[in-house]
């Protein structure tokens, strides 16, 4: 056994406590390096040792053992390759976010100059029409479609007459 390998299990357990049990059973085998357990109860062995063995010892605690992959362990060559991956992300991120902060500021200009352009005509198509403060009796009556209808006390639901 003189290379390193990697096998990948899916254990079907119920909870933490047989996770810890698992990790405990299979780490007390020879030439394993690395254990780890994902949340989807995969669990990854990796080191100088026989694969049957884990697997064998594993059913021998009664535990129902799925074997996924097993092969050599070959983690610095992926490495490198997640290394100049996660490079090019943050590249590409911050050259979205660049993107982005340009077509922010590009926005704010247009709404700006947009709101500088119109502004005179806002106001005057606004001119003719008095909104009087909130909170204010006004003397007045507003002219609009319903002006003419009147309810009397007798018809006004929202009236209190005392007689």
């Amino acid at each position: 056994m003189s290379e390193k390998k990697k096998l990948v299990v899916k254990v079907f357990i119920n909870d933490e406590k047989d996770k810890q049990k698992v990790m405990k059973t299979v780490s007390s085998l020879e030439g394993i390096d690395s254990l780890n357990m994902d949340k989807d109860w995969k669990l990854t062995v990796t080191g100088d040792f026989d694969p049957v063995k884990v697997v064998s010892k594993l059913r021998k605690k009664k535990w129902n053992v799925e074997i996924i992959t097993v092969g050599p362990a070959k983690e610095p060559e992926n490495k490198k390759k997640e290394d100049e991956n996660k490079k090019k992300e943050d590249e590409n991120k911050k050259k979205e976010e660049e993107k982005k902060k340009k077509e922010d500021e590009i926005t704010a200009e247009l709404l700006k100059n947009y709101k500088d352009y119109y502004a005179k005509y806002l106001a005057q198509a606004h001119q003719h029409y008095y909104v009087p403060p909130t909170g204010y009796y006004t003397p007045y009556k507003a002219q609009d479609q319903y002006s003419n209808y009147h309810l009397s006390q007798e018809e006004n639901p929202n009236s209190c007459v005392i007689s």
